[in-house]
Order: structure tokens, then sequence, then C-alpha cells
């Protein structure tokens, strides 16, 4: 098992609050849409998520003090995870959208 910390915006109408949350993993796997929703709702936030590109999830409850909640970083202890959007950008309008065979 390794330790997957996870970076993380929680976006309000006037301030967005940096914090951080803790998700197990088994050795070399990613965490998953369930992970990220898991550690969440550990932390009282009940959330849908939005934006899979982005990371971005928002609340179930219409009455949430909050808008949205971002994840900004992934941190496994070896690699780190920080989205470049212009990287990305970039390399999903060079390739095609799918393989084919030769």
């Amino acid at each position: 098992m390794m330790e997957c910390i996870v970076h993380f915006d929680v976006v309000h109408p006037n301030q967005v609050k940096e914090l951080r949350g803790l998700i197990m993993l088994e050795a070399g796997k990613a965490p998953t849409e369930a992970d990220f929703l898991s550690m969440f709702k550990d932390m009282g936030y009940e959330l849908r998520l939005s934006d899979k590109e982005k990371l971005v999830f928002t609340p179930l409850n219409a009455n949430a003090d909050y808008k949205e909640i971002r994840i900004r970083k992934l941190d496994t202890g070896e690699d780190s995870y920080v989205e470049d959007r212009n990287l990305k950008s970039v390399i999903s309008n060079l390739l095609p959208p799918q393989s084919k065979p030769l």
C-alpha cells in the first residue's frame, strides 16, 4: 500500500481554501473517481464529479457554502501529478483521436 496525498482547493464565494486529503492505494495504482468521492465523503463533502478532465467536483447539496472543489496535485511521494493544461491541449490536438493498427 502507498499513500497518495491529494492537494485540492475548496472554492467559496469570497475565498479559496487550500486543503489536503489522503487516499491509500495499491502500489503503482492511480486514484479512481470512487477513491476521490470516498475521501471527500470522509471529510464531510458530498460531491459529484462534474469535470473529469480538470478533476472538478461540485456539491450534491445546492445549499452548500462552497461552489466547487478542484484537485490541484496528487503526491505519492515518488511521482507527483500536476496537470499541465496547456501541454494537455497541445498533445490532444496533435494526436489522432484513437490509434489504428497499421
